[in-house]
């Protein structure tokens, strides 16, 4: 199972900034120690091109971000300072999103072990967002005859208003969006499908919308991939999050979202998305437990016998 990391891009962020950066790190780092020995392949991305990012985003917004044209209130929007450190971090990004898809069609998961920058509209970024990795590789793929259809299953606690936006009237890319109603952005761009939880939902309600959304889009549209966004930031320990999912409900989500993609044969590319928990040990418990659920079901499912075996 190949996972495309970009933490070796640095960001560089001052000193007391709010964003947990060191997560990326930690979980590559985790998983290096604990999975490569058991299936588990890192791999550096390539970065995303011009022409892959004009996809999706506008000539006139890639230009702002590749030159340093961003005004001080669109690098607040986006709330990373300009360095052309942080546009090769969002090209890698962005290409590991894409390197994940094309991986996912021949080997069933892949990762983008950063990315879900769903708040990252055509001519603008938001939310520590710059390049929408998921509508970026659903076009390429598209572009390059590789699949017609793509799902979008966004589990960050805030919704993909980006995503809602860039995709509006393209009736070949779905989006189901599950997020705390009460939280950020606080002017939503709706989905195909939303769902929006009350503050201090907790396990069953939310496993339960889940289910019942995903099937309900499943039923509705037949995708060729699923761009899995598989947040951390419902955790009850996240500080931006005001969901009480606890650990084990976020890994049950990953069980059932997977177990419920390959028995459909449905590739799924994932990215990590949100997680913002005071302890960053939090985060990459979450997120690592998602690796581990992907490469579990994959050996398994790879352990089962062909439709042409006899199981006698």
């Amino acid at each position: 199972m190949k996972l495309f990391y970009s933490d070796v891009f640095e960001l560089p962020l001052p000193g007391g900034h709010r964003f947990p950066m060191s997560k990326y790190t930690l979980l590559r780092e985790r998983i290096a120690e604990r999975l490569v020995g058991r299936g588990a392949e890192l791999v550096l991305p390539p970065a995303a091109t011009d022409r892959q990012i004009l996809l999706v985003h506008s000539r006139e917004y890639l230009d702002r971000v590749k030159y340093g044209g961003l005004s001080q209130l669109e690098q607040r929007r986006i709330g990373f300072p300009w360095s052309l450190k942080m546009v090769e971090r969002s090209r890698r990004s962005t290409g590991a999103t894409i390197a994940a898809a094309k991986a996912a069609l021949s080997d069933g998961v892949a990762f983008n072990l950063a990315g879900g920058t769903h708040h990252a509209f055509a001519d603008r970024g938001q939310g520590y967002c710059v390049f929408n990795d998921a509508c970026v590789a659903a076009r390429v793929l598209q572009s390059e005859g590789l699949i017609e259809r793509a799902m979008v299953v966004d589990c960050d606690v805030h919704q993909g208003n980006g995503t809602a936006s860039i995709v509006d009237g393209d009736d070949s890319i779905f989006t189901f969006s599950i997020q705390c109603e009460s939280n950020f952005p606080f002017r939503k761009t709706n989905g195909d499908l939303d769902i929006n939880l009350p503050v201090g939902t907790g396990d069953e309600r939310y496993l339960t919308a889940i289910s019942q959304g995903v099937q309900q889009a499943l039923t509705e549209f037949e995708p060729d991939i699923v761009f899995y966004l598989a947040g951390a930031d419902p955790y009850e320990g996240d500080r931006l999050g005001k969901l009480a999912v606890s650990k084990s409900g976020l890994r049950r989500r990953d069980e059932w979202l997977f177990r419920r993609c390959f028995d459909a044969k449905l590739p799924v590319a994932v990215s990590m998305a949100g997680g913002y928990a005071n302890d960053v040990g939090d985060i990459v418990d979450i997120h690592f437990a998602t690796v581990e659920s992907a490469l579990d079901r994959k050996l398994r499912h790879s352990d089962r016998p062909s439709s042409s075996t006899s199981t006698k």
